[in-house]
């Protein structure tokens, strides 16, 4: 455990920064988990706006390091083609 002031003011600070990281992954887990399940009850129109509104936050959440920018980019790719196969086959 860390014994000067400093470091643990430094474990504080990290435990609550992640606290907070985590709060924002479970966010963004959840609107790609809205979208999943709108695209599975086949409901074209609540995935298409589930889609949008969670595309601002998976960007948000890979621009401040939250998860990785290639991660937001493969969760938006998969889940617009769901969303354009569901369309095409309507």
């Amino acid at each position: 455990m860390a014994n000067s002031p400093q470091a643990k003011k430094r474990a504080k600070q990290a435990e609550k920064r992640r606290n907070h990281n985590a709060s924002l992954r479970s966010m963004v887990r959840t609107y790609i988990k809205n979208v999943v399940k709108a695209i599975e009850a086949k409901d074209l129109e609540k995935a298409q706006s589930a889609y949008t509104a969670a595309v601002p936050v998976i960007d948000r959440m890979a621009d401040k390091g939250i998860i990785p920018k290639n991660k937001a980019a493969r969760h938006k790719s998969r889940l617009n083609a769901h969303i354009k196969a569901m369309a095409t086959a309507a």
